[in-house]
């Protein structure tokens, strides 16, 4: 595919999740088929450039390209100067967050409340695109800010008249946060109205959902966030599909188990002992939901403080299931996926 000037793998695309998306869940996820990841979104304030969290957030060493980095704010000057941090720093493309539903980022007037004044949303987009003129930039917005308000369209045209070059699309209000089912009618609206690339999100968790949505809204492709969280191969069984009409055997407990240690591994050398542990626990939760002896299992894991431990669980859990050929419904594509606490922006 070819997007924003860059010539990508196929058409989807990992969804910026706050405390998810972080280098280690992008690598990974780019290894299994997805063809551009976006991180988890950083702060326009340039006061917290030099905090260790937000030092990590804009860490791609290592990671393949194109690097694209979301940034949140409400200030267009503030966001501009994000912008060129970050192009400064790896950045190749900059997506700006106006999709987020968050009560911390929405009562700040960033992120999806955006969509609430269009003026000003139209002085962040041309603000930061004429910031960083070498760099694409990038816009992830939602339905609109309610059910009587789906200004997609509308912010969508916005959008293409300052310069951004493709934007993806939830579809879902601000007001549903992550309730209820995704609609698709607003984003195939947005299609027809601009001439940019058109990414779909929401509810795409399986492969035949996949191709319904692409086929329903003529987007240019799909953007996946809870699904893929414990089940990362969800991309190359979508991007298979999608090529053959056929579906991909299901991946057996050894490479479940194999895929959960090397993520694990990343984590513990990217954020050190003690933070890395308490972050690996939401993501061996999410490998292992669906099996038998699950809810215990992550019990137990919940009181591990130590790599080395949380590793001999994990060997110990996979090992036992391979012994007895358990496979959880979760990890097939049945187009069932647990819902997620963390928040897609």
């Amino acid at each position: 595919m070819q997007y924003v000037g860059f010539t990508l793998r196929n058409n989807l695309f990992v969804a910026p999740m706050a405390g998810v998306t972080d280098r280690p869940f992008r690598a990974l996820c780019k290894r299994m088929g997805a063809g551009l990841a976006v991180s988890e979104m950083v702060t326009s304030n340039s006061l917290l450039y030099g905090s260790a969290k937000t030092r990590r957030r804009a860490d791609h060493t290592g990671e393949p390209g194109p690097i694209s980095v979301q940034i949140a704010g409400a200030d267009p000057a503030m966001l501009a100067e994000a912008a060129r941090y970050n192009a400064k720093h790896g950045a190749q493309i900059i997506d700006i967050n106006m999709g987020c539903p968050a009560k911390k980022i929405c009562n700040v007037m960033a992120g999806s409340a955006l969509m609430q004044d269009e003026a000003l949303a139209a002085r962040i987009l041309d603000t930061v695109v004429r910031a960083v003129p070498e760099t694409p930039v990038t816009l992830k917005i939602r339905t609109g800010w309610n059910h009587s308000n789906k200004n997609a369209p509308t912010i969508a045209r916005i959008a293409e008249d300052c310069g951004v070059r493709a934007l993806a699309i939830h579809g879902r209000t601000r007001a549903d946060q992550y309730m209820g089912e995704a609609e698709y009618d607003t984003i195939a609206e947005v299609v027809r109205q601009v001439s940019i690339p058109v990414i779909a999100n929401g509810d795409i968790h399986s492969p035949e959902k996949a191709r319904y949505v692409l086929d329903y809204t003529g987007a240019d492709g799909l953007m996946i966030g809870r699904a893929a969280q414990g089940r990362p191969w969800v991309f190359r069984e979508i991007e298979h599909f999608l090529s053959t009409s056929k579906r991909l055997s299901a991946p057996p407990v050894s490479e479940i188990h194999q895929t959960c240690r090397v993520h694990l591994a990343d984590i513990h050398a990217f954020y050190g002992v003690e933070t890395g542990v308490r972050i690996a626990r939401k993501h061996i939760s999410w490998y292992t939901r669906g099996f038998a002896g699950a809810s215990a299992f992550r019990r137990a894991m919940n009181q591990l403080d130590d790599p080395n431990a949380q590793g001999a669980a994990i060997d110990e859990f996979f090992g036992r299931l391979a012994e007895a050929g358990d496979y959880p419904n979760n990890h097939t594509m049945n187009g069932s996926v647990e819902t997620s606490l963390e928040l897609a922006a």
